[in-house]
């Protein structure tokens, strides 16, 4: 088996449904929901299953627009380090509550969880032009 992050949480299937459970997460919060009011969810949810395969190190399928460029829309519309943080807590809960348990006991799942949240906060830099929140009240 692979040493992936992409095998070792099931592979496709694995990320489907973390996917699917992130997004139920980030809906229902009144601090992320408001980016997504005019976004086709189907196809969000197709593109996001893409990129995070392909940055588990599983098969390259993702064909989208680069970080920067993806969300700079959401920075236009006021994006920022506190956004940043909720989505990415949603993704650490959907793979850790959803998908790390079923394959991992809670030692290994830890540093799994360390590895995705390592690899979402090089994602944080490659959004550069999103506003900080840092000094604002």
């Amino acid at each position: 088996m692979s040493n992936t992050i992409f095998d070792r949480i099931g592979g496709e299937n694995a990320v489907e449904a973390a996917v699917d459970i992130f997004y139920r997460k980030v809906l229902r919060d009144p601090v992320t929901a408001p980016f997504f009011d005019s976004v086709d969810m189907d196809s969000q949810r197709t593109k996001q299953k893409a990129f995070l395969t392909m940055a588990f190190g599983g098969p390259n399928k993702y064909s989208g627009k680069d970080l920067r460029a993806a969300h700079a829309p959401l920075v236009a519309k006021g994006l920022n380090d506190s956004h940043f943080n909720a989505v990415a807590g949603h993704l650490q809960a959907a793979l850790e509550g959803a998908l790390v348990p079923r394959c991992f006991h809670a030692r290994r799942a830890g540093r799994l969880s360390s590895h995705v949240l390592t690899a979402a906060a090089r994602a944080s830099g490659r959004i550069a032009s999103r506003r900080s929140t840092r000094g604002q009240r």
